[in-house]
């Protein structure tokens, strides 16, 4: 079976485009990392608020969704398509596991630049420490450090913590675990809100099926943070992406007729929002969350993201009998086609 790894490498990056600027030597904003100029006061995000409490004028931040709840599934369903997103509470990941996590997350970014550099990714590998992978789409760079993990963690933390890298791998492997087996719930009940046929959901649970992916991220205080960018607005090629975030927001998501929407930390929840795979299989039924991240002048900001996919030789299509708004294509090749034409790819397998 094709790996995620397989397919990152098919398609490599530019170092350039990997390796981070060493953000604890800043104390000016590079033009490198100058998204906005002062004259560009209509387009540049309201960042530079310190606070974190609900400050959106009034407009509804995405849903919060109790597990519990009877009604569960079809909430999900409405949040879906009204936002691409939800808040998850009685999610069953233990709250204590992820914060070892976010430990071990500050642990790493905290580190010396040269250590991290250990653990660089290369040119076509999917794990280890470097930009987003979004980078080379966008003309400036992003206020960002990543570090990703498919499946074992144990390679880049050896490089890193040589005679220390049990802790680290130990914490990510149970949460790893958590997060996958959350996904595959969140899965069939939005597959069964869909009404897909049994033989379409096989890959659900299945020991074979391992394409999540975990992102560590972080987002250091920035001296100009009204005009420098966290994460690029972009759609993530996922079915769908699970998120926490610590109590600093800076996650936005769009909503037609409402803007950038801020995601307000809520505790003990956890963020779901849509990716291409889900769009496509509900037929544009379900929103594709567009979304970004924003950054501070005074607090660092970190995150955990699981991103949840079916296996890369699944073949993705809209279940519908008539009336089907994209072509049938497998998810190996999606990842090709949205790795050369990252903003266009769902319109070159639309069928309109």
């Amino acid at each position: 079976m094709a790996t995620l790894s397989e397919a990152y490498r098919e398609h490599p990056l530019h170092l350039r485009h990997i390796i981070p600027l060493d953000f604890s030597s800043i104390q000016t904003l590079p033009d490198s990392h100058a998204w906005f100029h002062d004259h560009d006061r209509d387009s540049v995000p309201d960042q530079n608020r310190d606070h974190d409490h609900n400050d959106d004028g009034g407009i509804p931040s995405i849903p919060i969704i109790d597990l519990a709840d009877p009604n569960a599934m079809e909430l999900m369903g409405m949040a879906c398509e009204n936002w691409g997103a939800f808040q998850l509470k009685n999610h069953g990941v233990s709250m204590s596991d992820i914060e070892e996590v976010e430990k071990e997350a500050k642990r790493f970014f905290d580190l010396p630049t040269d250590q991290k550099l250990k653990a660089l990714r290369s040119p076509g590998g999917a794990t280890g420490y470097g930009r987003a992978r979004i980078s080379p789409f966008f003309p400036k760079f992003m206020w960002h450090e990543g570090f990703t993990i498919v499946g074992s963690p144990s390679s880049d933390a050896k490089k890193i913590w040589p005679n220390d890298y049990q802790t680290f791998c130990d914490k990510i492997e149970i949460f790893q675990k958590q997060m996958k087996a959350l996904a595959e719930k969140l899965t069939r009940m939005i597959f069964n809100l869909l009404e897909i046929p049994e033989q379409e959901k096989k890959w659900v649970g299945s020991t074979n099926s391992n394409n999540g992916a975990i992102q560590l991220n972080f987002y250091p205080v920035c001296p100009e943070p009204n005009r420098a960018m966290g994460l690029a607005p972009h759609t993530d090629t996922s079915l769908f992406t699970i998120l926490h975030q610590n109590q600093t927001n800076g996650l936005q998501i769009f909503k037609e007729g409402k803007g950038w929407v801020h995601v307000n930390p809520n505790p003990n929840s956890l963020i779901v929002h849509t990716g291409d795979f889900l769009h496509i299989i509900s037929n544009a039924r379900f929103k594709c969350a567009l979304h970004r991240v924003v950054v501070k002048r005074t607090k660092k900001r970190y995150s955990v993201a699981y991103f949840h996919n079916p296996p890369l030789d699944y073949v993705i299509s809209p279940l519908v009998v008539n009336d089907a708004r994209f072509r049938r294509v497998s998810v190996k090749e999606y990842f090709g086609i949205k790795a050369k034409n990252f903003g266009e790819a769902l319109s070159l397998i639309s069928t309109s």
